[in-house]
């Protein structure tokens, strides 16, 4: 039976080791204080330093370890065990490493990215391609890390080489089974870069309005006006149609339909229409029309537009709107409001008349 007690190991041995971490410990701090005090005379945002602080130590603390070891005589199993071990260890240290990196990353490119203002379409476009790139990366290094964990484990490396020999069937049935998850991977992908949507985007899907609230890198979180959620497939973005109100621009156009008699003053409508728009605040000052696009026996259909700055100020305006020019037809021209109209011919009406009379 291989020897793996650690009977060999002097206390001498043992202190040594036990400096080396002490040191390397020193050392972290040491050289973490002296980049903290640069970062602050530069004037950077320290974002990146508190993140990478945990994983650098422990990997400063893992090569002191490390070094340590080498000058102890161990036997081939303990040896052997330490091996594997410190190169697993060592792949989750540096996968933790680049996860906290990109985070920080992450959060320093999206405070430059500013989606409060009201004109934000360039910093929506930002945000979304940092959304995206940033999950792509980590299911990448996510892949790196559980790869070099398994080949550091030299058993799993000779199963691995003998699986690639008749894995072909094997990959078929796979690839078929995860065709659903693929599909939306690489539509995520190819939404990164076409961009049918992005973060706050208004748009209205399957008969919903919302706003976009998160994307990740299989589905999108749809916001509901109403504050519910809806998860859609990424893949849906690219093949069924929707209607997506802030492509190019935050701007917007709404309408407020009315609907008036036939003999109703058009133009005196359309004064106080405009009016309405223009005294309320949240007009943006460039389009405030009405035109009559519907004539039907009973009624005028006539549609205001207005316009505003973004979706949301745009559906306060129309209902503001809406209601002045109501109380306007109701309190200054009532006679504009639609009526029911019966015709009677001469005959009729004396017939009613003689009954009426019996």
């Amino acid at each position: 039976m291989t020897d793996i007690s650690l009977t060999h190991i002097t206390p001498m041995a043992a202190l040594s080791i036990a400096l080396s971490v002490v040191v390397a410990f020193a050392v972290h701090g040491a050289l973490y204080w002296i980049a903290v005090r640069l970062v602050k005379r530069a004037r950077i945002e320290p974002l990146l330093l508190p993140a990478i602080f945990q994983p650098t130590r422990w990997l400063v603390v893992l090569l002191a370890l490390g070094a340590g070891l080498k000058s102890i005589e161990m036997g081939p199993r303990i040896e052997d065990i330490w091996s594997i071990g410190a190169r697993m260890i060592f792949a989750l240290l540096v996968g933790w490493l680049i996860f906290r990196a990109m985070r920080a990353g992450k959060a320093m490119l999206e405070a430059r990215a500013d989606i409060s203002v009201e004109d934000n379409l360039k910093a929506r476009r930002q945000r979304t391609k940092i959304s995206i790139l940033y999950r792509i990366c980590q299911c990448i290094v996510g892949f790196f890390v559980i790869a070099m964990m398994l080949i550091a484990i030299p058993g799993v490396r000779t199963i691995g080489v003998s699986l690639m020999a008749s894995a072909g069937l094997a990959a078929l049935a796979v690839g078929a089974a995860a065709q659903p998850a693929l599909k939306n991977l690489i539509a995520g992908i190819q939404m990164a870069f076409s961009e049918p949507i992005r973060l706050d985007d208004v748009v209205i899907i399957e008969g919903e309005w919302g706003r976009i609230e998160e994307i990740r890198l299989t589905y999108v979180i749809v916001r509901i006006w109403d504050d519910r959620r809806m998860v859609v497939p990424v893949s849906y973005f690219l093949e069924k149609p929707f209607q997506n109100w802030t492509t190019s621009t935050s701007d917007l156009l709404g309408t407020v339909f009315l609907y008036v008699d036939p003999t109703a003053d058009i133009e005196r409508i359309r004064a106080r229409f405009v009016e309405a728009v223009k005294a309320n605040g949240r007009w943006d000052g460039r389009v405030a029309i009405l035109q009559v696009t519907d004539h039907r026996a009973d009624a005028l259909e006539l549609r205001g537009l207005l316009s505003a700055r973004n979706a949301g100020i745009a559906f306060d305006l129309r209902c503001e709107v809406r209601e002045a020019m109501l109380t306007f037809l109701r309190t200054d021209m009532p006679e504009a409001l639609v009526r029911g109209r019966q015709t009677l011919e001469r005959d009729e009406a004396f017939t009613r008349r003689s009954g009426v009379a019996g």
